[in-house]
């Protein structure tokens, strides 16, 4: 583990500094279109997100000095299949200077050890297309999730 980075769980008054990670993650995800999403607007969200007892819990990582370099944002879901409450990794973004150096691992692990105390069965991740994202994918995989297919998306 990178024992320059330290994990903080993230509450309201971090609402800017996730709301700005998770913009760098979408622009990598879209470069074309991600510029266009305006930040402002995902610091708002992150804010109620975080203010509100919506289920919702997010994991900052951070350096020593206090920068941040990485985030991990976690929801509360339910089913049947899953034997009743279980997380789901909405967000994950690392900063590509701290990817490979155990960062996002010491994310996972933070939010593991939260779910673990809410007594969630597991804790689910949608992953980017393969193979443009084929590392992404493979990090996760090597974490230990397993593949249970795609996820799809209607927006209402």
């Amino acid at each position: 583990m990178n024992e320059d980075i330290q994990i903080v769980e993230a509450g309201v008054d971090d609402a800017k500094t996730v709301g700005r990670l998770v913009h760098a993650l979408l622009v990598e995800l879209d470069p074309e279109h991600g510029e266009t999403i305006d930040v402002d607007r995902l610091c708002r969200t992150a804010e109620t997100l975080l203010a509100d007892d919506a289920g919702v819990w997010g994991f900052i990582a951070r350096t020593h000095g206090g920068q941040p370099v990485g985030v991990l944002m976690l929801n509360e879901c339910a089913a049947i299949y899953a034997g009743g409450r279980f997380g789901e990794i909405s967000e994950l973004y690392v900063a590509p200077p701290e990817r490979s150096t155990g960062t996002g691992a010491m994310l996972i692990d933070a939010a593991s050890s939260f779910a673990k105390s809410r007594a969630w069965t597991r804790i689910e991740v949608g992953a980017p297309d393969v193979p443009r994202w084929r590392r992404t994918v493979d990090f996760y995989l090597g974490y230990g999730f397993t593949e249970v297919g795609p996820r799809l998306s209607l927006k209402l």
